[in-house]
């Protein structure tokens, strides 16, 4: 038992949300194209996000080296390490979701049938998450765009940077989750109809 837990806790990352994946042969073709259309897309933005480690990592090294190597601080690193983190955290959502590695209690779920699963899965999707992510895309879009017209700054730091850019990447990535969702629904549909997931 431990011997499979282990495999399916492990690999399942690996192989969902991939795009190079064949969808089933029995699944609707418009079906297929959305998911595998939908799973290339986060598998791109995640991808691309993935290099903002490097200016991130950029600024936190330079910041180390500055302030105990010449007692230099910067007014800039904590800023941009703080909006770099928060970028990738908002617009990975969607990726994360997609390689199934949100956090998850499913101690009770994995031992359920695939059907139920994909039943319980379903009605979450269409009665908790859509819902509650559109109403946080409208909300933080007016937010973001508040930010941007005004020309909004940070007020906790002496930088003082523009704050629109970092709370326009609120509504873009809760947009890009609310997309992936729709993949990872029409999965369920699929999963309930056929017994068995798409893999």
């Amino acid at each position: 038992m431990a011997e499979k837990l282990e495999i399916a806790d492990e690999m399942i990352a690996g192989r969902r949300g991939d795009p190079r994946r064949k969808m089933p042969a029995d699944m609707p073709r418009w079906m297929a194209k959305i998911i595998i259309g939908i799973d290339t897309f986060s598998h791109w933005t995640g991808n691309l996000l993935a290099w903002l480690t490097l200016p991130l990592l950029f600024s936190m090294v330079y910041e180390v080296f500055m302030r105990y190597t010449f007692t230099a601080p910067t007014i800039w690193a904590y800023d941009m390490s703080r909006m770099l983190y928060g970028g990738m955290f908002m617009l990975g959502a969607a990726y994360a979701l997609a390689k199934g590695v949100h956090i998850r209690s499913d101690f009770l779920y994995r031992k359920w049938s695939v059907k139920n699963q994909a039943r319980t899965d379903l009605a979450f999707y269409l009665v908790c998450f859509f819902p509650a992510m559109v109403i946080c895309v409208w909300v933080s879009g007016e937010w973001a765009w508040t930010a941007v017209s005004r020309g909004e700054r940070g007020m906790d730091t002496a930088w003082m940077p523009l704050l629109g850019p970092i709370k326009s990447a609120v509504p873009i990535g809760i947009a890009f989750l609310v997309i992936q969702g729709i993949s990872e629904a029409l999965q369920c549909v699929y999963a309930l109809q056929k017994g068995r997931w798409p893999e």
